[in-house]
């Protein structure tokens, strides 16, 4: 059985900002992606949101939709899902649809927050802070931009991953993620079916920050996934030839385009979480 997925971002359609052109490359992936019989797992949908001021019309209506799966790029300052988007996400997972997060540094993304248990999972700069924390810099490079800010690499560069024991379905046989020169803050909620599965660390303070979070169905609530950084699944850093919006200033690496195992690793974490949310196994 095909799974619909649909890959979305909380801003309107902008060439120069991360809109969903800029996923091209795990939309296509996914696209590709086969099971033993030879049949297409994935119909992915890609798209950006409506224009900010009112509700999403899909986001909004999500729960009575056939999609099975949401991947949700949060690419906002603040202001991209509606009171109503996140009704409709919330219902989604309710019926038990799958949810995967990403967001980014300091406030980049922090409408999500908006959005029931999984909200409590995301760390900002003023929304939702983790108080167990330091509310520090980390990255010492891009002065711009504030904590959360985990520097676990360059652009186009990739990082070793810690898989946190006892390794999660999601982790199989995946070493190395992209890297980011400022990953943001996910947690574990207390009282949650969550936990951290993967870890990294800071190449400028060695400080240990988490990746993913993973929350476990609970009846017929779906899965969902939340994670540090968009930037495991953007184009640019997966290879960094694709380009950049004009405002990201820092110089890229060329890791990825260097070491196949890197590549195969993050292809590898994206076939892994679509077919978990969807509960079929990843081995």
């Amino acid at each position: 059985m095909t799974m619909k997925l649909l890959l979305q971002t909380t801003i309107a359609p902008a060439a120069d900002d991360w809109s969903i052109d800029r996923f091209a490359l795990l939309a296509s992936f996914l696209r590709r992606e086969r099971d033993k019989l030879g049949r297409p797992l994935f119909d992915v949908t890609a798209r950006d949101r409506d224009p900010p001021g009112s509700p999403d019309s899909l986001l909004s209506t999500l729960g009575r939709s056939d999609f099975d799966q949401l991947w949700l790029f949060a690419v906002d300052t603040g202001n991209g899902l509606s009171p109503e988007d996140c009704g409709g996400i919330d219902a989604f997972r309710a019926r038990g649809g799958g949810l995967l997060i990403a967001r980014d540094h300091m406030d980049l993304g922090c409408s999500v927050c908006g959005l029931a248990e999984i909200g409590a999972s995301q760390h900002f700069h003023t929304r939702n802070v983790d108080s167990s924390a330091p509310g520090v810099r980390d990255d010492p490079y891009t002065l711009a931009i504030s904590w959360p800010n985990f520097h676990s690499g360059a652009n186009g560069d990739y990082q070793q991953v810690e898989v946190v024991e006892p390794a999660h379905e999601v982790m199989r046989d995946v070493p190395f993620l992209p890297s980011h020169p400022h990953e943001g803050a996910v947690s574990a909620p207390s009282g949650s079916r969550a936990r951290v599965i993967a870890r990294g660390r800071s190449k400028a303070t060695g400080a240990v920050f988490n990746i993913a979070v993973a929350f476990e169905a609970e009846g017929e609530k779906g899965r969902a996934i939340a994670q540090s950084t968009f930037h495991h699944l953007v184009d640019y850093n997966w290879d960094p030839r694709a380009g950049a919006p004009s405002f990201v200033e820092e110089p890229s690496g060329d890791g990825m385009l260097r070491r196949p195992e890197a590549r195969a690793s993050v292809h590898r974490y994206a076939r892994n979480v679509a077919l978990w949310l969807a509960r079929l196994p990843t081995d």
